[in-house]
């Protein structure tokens, strides 16, 4: 479904088609685009493996923490390839607890990386890279770009089809929501905030997210190429 189709949905299921409108098509694209990220993060719906800004950072000696991209936030494979070398050491994630226990004065260390720990933002490597490099990643993200109200009879979410008709759930949570706004109904707000996360899942906090990119076996054999 394209972006106007979505907003008109919307407009649909809220009785919202007469105007003045409840609320505006900029709103409903805001709430939609917030939709389609929530979904790709509940349900883990965009993986990604190939896209070079996301998945590719360059390694400098002596450095050891580096920025991920914006849109990913789950790590399921990371590994470093040295500067002239064929073989790509596998990278392990792992707490900075873990670390204390089973490799002291891992803080001070150097040499070719073989573990990492993700922050929100960021991933240093253990030891401090001793030369340079490349990392590669892959893991899951959410959409790289909004979808844009100026082109919303070609805009698409960035999600397979099939989830498309259920991202209007959010959107109504989002605009039933509202306080002092006529269409303010917190019961329709709360079903549509249940029918989003029936479908879709709920929402993994922060404490959650934080454990599964912690003290996670990967299994990631190394390649030569």
């Amino acid at each position: 479904m394209t972006l106007a189709e979505l907003i008109a949905r919307v407009r649909t299921d809220a009785n919202d088609k007469a105007q003045p409108y409840f609320w505006s098509d900029e709103d409903i694209a805001a709430w939609l685009n917030d939709a389609v990220a929530e979904a790709a993060t509940r349900a883990r719906l965009l993986h990604e493996s190939a896209d070079i800004e996301v998945c590719r950072i360059a390694v400098v000696a002596g450095t050891a923490t580096y920025p991920l991209h914006p849109s990913l936030y789950e790590l399921d494979h990371v590994a470093f390839a040295k500067d002239g070398d064929s073989r790509v050491q596998p990278i392990s994630l792992r707490s900075p607890g873990t670390l204390d226990a089973s490799m002291p004065g891992w803080r001070d260390r150097s040499g070719c990386p073989e573990f990492a720990i993700q922050g929100d933002t960021s991933l240093r490597l253990v030891p401090t890279p001793d030369a340079p490099g490349e990392l590669r990643l892959e893991g899951y993200r959410t959409p790289l770009e909004p979808m844009a109200l100026a082109e919303k009879e070609t805009a698409v979410p960035e999600i397979s089809e099939i989830h498309h008709r259920h991202l209007v759930h959010w959107a109504l949570h989002r605009g039933f929501s509202i306080p002092d706004m006529e269409s303010f109904d917190p019961q329709r707000a709360a079903t549509a905030d249940s029918e989003f996360t029936r479908y879709f899942g709920a929402r993994p906090d922060a404490d959650l997210r934080r454990i599964t990119r912690e003290d996670v076996p990967h299994h990631v054999e190394a390649f030569w190429v």
